[in-house]
């Protein structure tokens, strides 16, 4: 056949099936009422679902928002915890204005609290970077809630002096307070007494108007010990208890750098640990199913972490493709979240405590 011809002919089909799509819409508009007219289902897609303009509506619904984000921003630790999930498998630090480039993206997507932990934060140049961090966070962002986790050993009452009044809240690592159990668990450093250097912190945020927090994981070498009377004589604003975790990659599997199975507990022991303790009016505790998908987990490089799948699986940084992409991927469980109680008076400033 000619090749005119050919092309002709196509043309002529082309007119053709264009005239039958505006008849058959024509058709089906006159058929409806304009204000119940729907689209036509497509080929491959139910019935009942919704068209795709309104599937992707929902999915921008229901992204969650980065009320509080804990960064990671190291993971060098000069402690070694038996159980860490969040091990020092690179070195690598943001510098620090690309840092508060980032948590400036998260203040403008939403975040009221930001949480910096490692790691341990107070490593990186002696605890400067964390405070300039801080100050940002709360000067120049105006966050209401800043806070750090930290195990302690290298604060010093000079960091307070310099950053302790942009600083809503400090938490203390502690596990034990027998000071054999934690050597044993890996929190101890020569000749310094964890236990100890907890009172001496908790003298300082005393002094310098910062809500004292503790966090205790509990895991097999712990799980007997009676802490009440340790926990009140301290007053701390909140008692974090966490269940012993697994995260392959981090603390258990042929990739990881810890080996924290002989720390693990049952969801039993676990729950027999918080009656021996329910008395304790500042207690918070956190199971492995609440704590597994409830946090919004940035790490070094700014990536969210999808811990759904008993793995951290790292979004694509916020720096390069901006919080609202980055987060869809992140695994975070906004209601469980609520429900676990991650959303509480956070701020200093609206805290009525005797400091």
């Amino acid at each position: 056949m000619h090749l005119g011809m050919l092309c002709r002919l196509l043309s002529v089909g082309r007119a053709v099936l264009a005239a039958l799509r505006g008849r058959l819409s024509a058709l089906c508009w006159s058929l409806t009422p304009l204000s119940l007219s729907l689209p036509l289902p497509l080929p491959g897609r139910p019935r009942d679902s919704p068209p795709r303009w309104e599937r992707e509506q929902e999915w921008d619904d229901a992204a969650p928002t980065p009320t509080s984000v804990n960064y990671h921003f190291t993971r060098q630790c000069n402690y070694k915890c038996g159980f860490c999930f969040h091990t020092a498998k690179t070195s690598f630090v943001l510098p620090l204005e690309e840092a508060k480039r980032g948590l400036a993206m998260l203040k403008e997507a939403g975040m009221e609290k930001i949480n910096f932990s490692g790691g341990e934060p107070f490593l990186q140049d002696r605890g400067e970077f964390v405070g300039k961090l801080v100050q940002f966070c709360k000067q120049e962002l105006e966050l209401p809630s800043v806070s750090i986790v930290s195990n302690g050993s290298l604060i010093r009452e000079r960091w307070f002096k310099k950053y302790g009044e942009y600083l809503d809240i400090l938490a203390i690592s502690c596990d034990s307070f027998d000071e054999n159990v934690n050597i044993l668990i890996g929190r101890g450093q020569g000749k310094k007494n964890h236990v100890e250097n907890l009172h001496k912190l908790r003298q300082w945020c005393r002094e310098y108007a910062v809500a004292f927090k503790i966090n205790s994981v509990i895991n097999r070498f712990n799980v007997e010990e009676d802490m009440n009377e340790q926990i009140k004589a301290l007053n701390p604003v909140r008692w974090k208890v966490f269940q012993c975790l697994l995260i392959e990659g981090e603390n258990s599997g042929e990739d990881a750098l810890r080996e924290a199975e002989k720390f693990v507990i049952s969801d039993e022991d676990f729950e027999q640990f918080l009656d021996r303790h329910k008395d304790v009016s500042c207690l918070v505790p956190e199971s492995n199913q609440k704590m597994r998908d409830s946090y919004l987990i940035l790490d070094e490089y700014m990536r969210f972490l999808n811990c759904r799948n008993g793995r951290k699986e790292p979004s694509k940084s916020i720096l390069d493709v901006g919080v609202e992409e980055a987060i869809k991927f992140s695994g975070f469980d906004e209601k469980m979240f609520l429900t676990r109680g991650g959303k509480y008076v956070w701020s200093k400033a609206d805290m009525k405590l005797d400091w």
